[in-house]
């Protein structure tokens, strides 16, 4: 792949491999494990595997390592190493460099899972971890310490879309030799530039905008190729969490379409939160590309684009909320986020079901915030459909 292509041309071409039978489309290898010709190059590949050998199918695998090459390239990171989630990307890179009596600092508006991990598993065996507003530096200025190993937090939280400023962290953070580990879901790749921001270590759920079309897991973590190499690998190759043949396969045709998919989405992402903006049943609409967002300026300087996600609060609150949802007859009721489908989810009820209420109205995640993750379907259609629901959830406030 060369350094001079654009985007678009690394995400059709980057990586690729070819068999002797010079196919188009890449090769699904689905094999558990590769044959050697002699016990000595056996013992010599266990030795020291070469840059296009492989040993095992949790160790490494061709179609697997196309998926790597192509996103590293896209992202600008020297490697990759693909997990099998977005949960075993995050906690991968998080086990595979912390050990008991290392010190965390963590923005508090995360993902529930991502919480979990942070305050839950790490913590269980002596990893001390500091929860601050990600958008507040001062509080991390205060937070980090000369014995602080790492800073982790989401680009854009989810699901409230609080923008964190990557490259005053970063330096924050690198003043005491941290490192910076960035979830950048919602940023998606295509509109990423967390690494020249500063970021250290960049992780995606390849689940979403990268497979973009709800079929498989994923995950994927980039970074130098010292740490992807010689902490990442040794940690998830001997712990199982690497991503299978056929996800890797999936990935790579998704990311042949990925730019026009996430550009054409944060288009009418825009047209949404701009048609929604007077709405009497809104409390709020939250979107990073509207100027209406409080770090507008920031979501420009750091992405050119909002992203692929809005967030609207319903005055009614979740009672509204249900009704708004229940009413959609084009964006669906899921989970997941990212897709060519809209997909709408009332996060107080799932995804942050478990936090204590508390919590919830720390971070802004209200009875009727209500995260619509925008497809790819016609924009006046999505506005219509959303426009409806919400005349019907209002009528009965």
């Amino acid at each position: 792949m060369s350094d001079d292509w654009n985007m678009r041309t690394k995400l059709v071409h980057g990586g690729t491999r070819r068999s002797q039978y010079g196919e188009v489309s890449e090769a699904i290898f689905l094999t558990q494990g590769f044959v050697y010709d002699t016990a000595e190059a056996a013992e010599a590949r266990f030795l020291q595997a070469g840059p296009d050998e492989f040993i095992y199918g949790r160790y490494g695998n061709p179609t697997v390592a196309m998926f790597e090459d192509r996103i590293a390239g896209l992202e600008g990171a020297e490697d990759a190493f693909a997990t099998a989630s977005g949960m075993a990307a995050v906690s991968g890179a998080l086990t595979a460099m912390l050990r008991a009596g290392d010190h965390v600092v963590a923005a508090r508006a995360l993902f529930g899972s991502c919480l979990y991990v942070l305050d839950e598993v790490l913590t269980r065996f002596g990893v001390e971890v500091t929860f601050v507003d990600g958008t507040d530096l001062d509080a991390w200025r205060a937070a980090v310490r000369s014995d602080t190993r790492a800073v982790f937090f989401e680009s854009i939280a989810n699901p409230t879309l609080e923008v964190v400023d990557i490259a005053a962290v970063a330096e924050i953070a690198h003043a005491v030799g941290a490192t910076v580990i960035v979830d950048n879901v919602f940023a998606t790749p295509v509109f990423s530039r967390a690494l020249e921001q500063g970021a250290d270590v960049v992780i995606y759920s390849a689940t979403k905008h990268i497979d973009g079309q709800g079929r498989a897991l994923g995950g994927v973590i980039l970074g130098t190729r010292d740490f992807i190499r010689g902490t990442v690998e040794p940690y998830m190759k001997h712990t199982g969490g690497s991503m299978s043949p056929f996800n890797a396969w999936v990935m790579l045709k998704g990311l042949e379409t990925i730019s026009l998919r996430v550009n054409a989405q944060a288009e009418t992402a825009l047209a949404i939160a701009d048609a929604l903006q007077d709405r009497a049943e809104l409390a709020q609409v939250i979107y990073p590309g509207h100027a209406s967002h409080p770090q507008n300026d920031l979501v420009v300087r750091q992405m050119g684009k909002g992203g692929t996600v809005v967030a609207l609060d319903l005055a009614g609150g979740q009672a509204a909320a249900f009704r708004f949802l229940n009413a959609l007859q084009i964006v669906v009721i899921s989970n997941n986020l990212g897709d060519a489908k809209s997909i709408a989810t009332h996060p107080a009820t799932t995804t942050h079901q478990r936090l204590p209420a508390d919590q919830k109205s720390l971070l802004g995640i209200t009875p009727g915030l209500v995260r619509l993750s925008v497809g790819i379907e016609d924009a006046g259609d999505l506005i219509e459909d959303i426009s409806r629901a919400l005349h019907i959830a209002g009528e009965k406030q």
